[in-house]
């Protein structure tokens, strides 16, 4: 009976330690179904990788703009569309583009400036005109207030003759002094001329030219 009472004593402790190693290997974690779970997350993106991916954009964006631009040059500048037979029907390089657009703009400012010059001109001349129709007017209405006839009287070809004659002489100096670039500009230089080239002795040798020149041809 002694024995069998040891056994069975024995028996129960090895019995409580398989339970005791059973029960704290169930307590330890899976670390193999922990690695299976943490790769199955999904991918979070980097703030690197998002850095790279707007900086991506903002490149494509610019250099979309930039090949819109030239091609807005193209459709735009006349020189652009015509052909140039020593490229062929090969697209026009962007540094060709520029040259054109260039020499295009440089085109137009000169002929900006020609046409500034012509309606200078123009303006001149048709002030010229006015105070001539003024003059002229004043010569016609004073013929027909005093009427004369007789042989020897001018006719209104002669007078009209002198009076253009003294006016050719001087819008020549009036052409040349005179600027209408603006009203203030205009005034000035009116003023100017009278004083220089209006005066009685100027004016006295342009009439004694122009009756001398018109004597030679009736004569």
């Amino acid at each position: 009976p002694a024995l069998f009472m040891e056994n069975a004593r024995k028996g129960s402790i090895v019995s409580r330690a398989n339970s005791i190693g059973s029960t704290s290997a169930s307590s330890v974690p899976n670390t193999d179904d922990e690695d299976s779970d943490y790769h199955q997350e999904p991918y979070k993106e980097s703030y690197k990788d998002r850095r790279r991916r707007a900086h991506t954009q903002a490149e494509q964006k610019r250099r979309d703009a930039i090949k819109k631009g030239y091609d807005d040059l193209q459709a735009i500048v006349p020189t652009c569309e015509q052909q140039d037979f020593s490229i062929g029907s090969q697209k026009l390089s962007k540094a060709i583009v520029l040259q054109k657009t260039i020499d295009y703009i440089q085109f137009l400012h000169k002929e900006k400036k020609k046409q500034e010059e012509e309606v200078s001109t123009l303006r001149k001349d048709v002030m010229a005109l006015k105070i001539m129709k003024v003059n002229y007017e004043q010569i016609v209405k004073a013929h027909q207030d005093n009427p004369n006839e007789g042989k020897d009287q001018v006719s209104d070809e002669m007078k009209f003759n002198v009076f253009q004659g003294i006016m050719d002489s001087l819008f020549q100096s009036f052409n040349a002094s005179i600027s209408v670039t603006s009203f203030q500009e205009l005034s000035a230089c009116v003023f100017s001329w009278i004083e220089e080239h209006c005066k009685p002795q100027t004016l006295r040798d342009i009439v004694i030219g122009v009756l001398h020149q018109l004597k030679s041809q009736l004569y």
